[in-house]
């Protein structure tokens, strides 16, 4: 379907679809037919949904349109179709973090975060996919098969929010739901070339049933647009009573869309392209693509200046590890099953339960002196810049079906993105850098604690100063 003005739906972002339900341009059940009309043509040969939900998706979008038609006032992101991650609980939908065994679980209750989007007027036409538990840094399962990338499906799309990401960047819907616990949303979004937000730690509410005993996982958006980002963090933000980390409010007034309206001044940026992870080497385009995020930065008035060397300590890296394999030892998984799981999924647990107390207590203590001492030693910057991965986009099957030899791939190609869910503070991804072959590299920018709306400005300068959201992946 088009609009008045000859415009196909899915190329408006989602504000514009918003905008256009409230001039009555279009109403909520055409945005979402028109989305599922493209889930039902694309997603066979992209493996963005694990569970497609039509017939509760056009329910929503009915009841939309009246709301729409007896007036009054809407929410900001009224009749905007979405989707959420498969690894937050929809009730009455199945969700099975991307594990065969789970395939037929229904919860009775929705995140935190689900109800919130649902409440900001948006509709979801399902889950998206999600490798098994949220673990690796690309997109495959037993369920459905890999999360292809758009731009080249021979490639993976990236993890663990790869569908999320597949179905923004295919135009399947504007913007979608991820979840960041070592990387999973800025990874997909820089392989796909969309604008991916991990928040500050605390700033998005992972009740009921989170993973806060890391202190890992936080949730957020994937958009083509910084605007639309932001958008869709104002839904998704605020705490629920209870939760064990808080993220100061913004100001009264404030909102992060508010943030990409307005200059973000001149910024001392610290750049770094070592991660610190052994044999973690960056891809003459992947370097190429930093260097010329921080030219562009630069030219555009910022002082960027080399890092001498990221407070990265020796321990730093195995202490994540230990934690990331601690996080495999409670899935609900009975023990007559376990065969069952993926190889990876099989690695991790095994090694988590092999830990003694102290070995995991030890762990989480080197994590939080880590960051305490990287947030102080980095303190003096405004934005930090760095790469996301080290290689660009990998080929379908590349890390393999031997679980710790597909870890230490992960750990050298993701080398980048886990310190920032250490240390709680907010990160993107921006698509500044495309290959010869087409193919988008992301960049990521990192604040102080708690300033999103510092990342969110700059990204949206550098949005107008090196448009994106015209490119688009075959088949568009």
């Amino acid at each position: 379907m088009t609009t008045a003005r000859g415009t196909q739906l899915h190329d408006l972002t989602a504000l514009e679809q918003a905008a256009a339900v409230r001039t009555r341009e279009v109403s909520p059940t055409e945005l979402v037919d028109h989305a599922l009309a493209r889930v039902e043509a694309l997603d066979p040969g992209l493996g963005a949904f694990i569970t497609v939900t039509p017939e509760r998706a056009r329910t929503a979008a009915a009841a939309a349109d009246r709301a729409v038609l007896a007036g009054g006032e809407l929410p900001p992101l009224f009749g905007v179709p979405t989707a959420i991650k498969d690894l937050a609980s929809t009730a009455g939908v199945r969700t099975t973090f991307g594990s065969a065994l789970l395939a037929d679980f229904v919860p009775d209750v929705d995140d935190a975060v689900v109800t919130a989007l649902s409440a900001a007027g948006t509709i979801s036409l399902g889950k998206t996919s999600t490798p098994e538990f949220g673990f690796p840094c690309y997109t495959d399962n037993d369920l459905v098969g890999p999360a292809r990338c758009p731009w080249d499906p021979g490639l993976l799309a990236g993890g663990s929010s790869g569908g999320a990401a597949v179905a923004v960047a295919s135009g399947m819907v504007p913007f979608a739901h991820g979840s960041d616990g070592g990387g999973s949303i800025r990874i997909p979004a820089g392989i796909n070339g969309l604008v991916g937000v991990k928040p500050t730690r605390g700033r998005v509410s992972n009740a009921p049933l989170g993973s806060e005993v890391t202190g890992l996982g936080v949730q957020g958006p994937l958009a083509r647009t910084v605007r639309d980002a932001a958008a869709m963090l104002d839904a998704m933000a605020g705490p629920v009573p209870g939760d064990p980390y808080w993220a100061p409010p913004l100001p009264a007034g404030e909102t992060f869309l508010g943030a990409t309206e307005r200059p973000p001044g001149r910024l001392r940026i610290g750049r770094y392209p070592d991660s610190g992870m052994p044999g973690a080497d960056l891809d003459p385009q992947v370097r190429a693509a930093f260097e010329d995020a921080s030219a562009l930065l630069a030219g555009l008035g910022h002082e960027v200046e080399d890092v001498p060397a990221p407070p990265l300590s020796e321990g730093v890296f195995p202490a994540f590890e230990v934690v990331w394999a601690l996080s495999a030892t409670t899935l609900p998984v009975a023990e007559t099953q376990v065969h069952r799981l993926r190889p990876l999924t099989r690695f991790l647990r095994e090694r988590g339960l092999a830990l003694s107390a102290r070995d995991a207590m030890q762990a989480m203590f080197t994590l939080r002196v880590f960051a305490r001492r990287f947030v102080q030693a980095t303190s003096g910057y405004d934005v930090l810049l760095a790469p996301v991965c080290t290689l660009p986009p990998r080929p379908v099957g590349w890390f393999g079906e031997d679980g710790e030899a597909d870890f230490e791939r992960q750990k050298r190609y993701a080398a980048f993105p886990a310190v920032y869910n250490v240390t709680g503070q907010p990160a993107l991804s921006v698509p500044l850098w495309w290959t010869p072959e087409g193919l988008p590299i992301g960049t990521m920018l990192v604040g102080r604690p708690a300033e999103e709306t510092v990342l969110l400005s700059l990204a949206a300068q550098l949005e107008q100063a090196r448009p994106w959201a015209h490119r688009h992946p075959a088949g568009w």
